[in-house]
């Protein structure tokens, strides 16, 4: 299937389009054309099936991982206030 696109361009640009596409020996809407597509190819193919989509999640799955602490870990702003503060006054030299 094909869809049909009106754009309005400058001469200049027009031009340009014109001489590219005699040098070629195409049609200046078959230059355009081939480079909309050349430049949307990957957008239009990116995800549109439903494997395509499946291998992207796995993709962002894989960084997903777990952390194992010993002890227990406090998120307040005040635990994370004081860790701070404690890592500030260090010398964090070898005791």
């Amino acid at each position: 299937m094909s869809q049909t696109l009106t754009l309005e361009l400058s001469d200049s640009i027009f031009t340009a389009i014109r001489q590219r596409a005699e040098q070629m020996g195409i049609p200046p809407e078959h230059l355009v054309a081939d480079l909309v597509e050349q430049n949307f190819f990957q957008a239009s193919k990116t995800f549109s099936v439903p494997a395509d989509q499946d291998i992207a999640r796995l993709n962002f799955e894989r960084h997903f991982g777990m952390l194992d602490f010993d002890g227990e870990i406090s998120v307040t702003n005040e635990s994370m206030d004081a860790d701070l503060a404690k890592e500030y006054a260090s010398t964090h030299e070898e005791e």
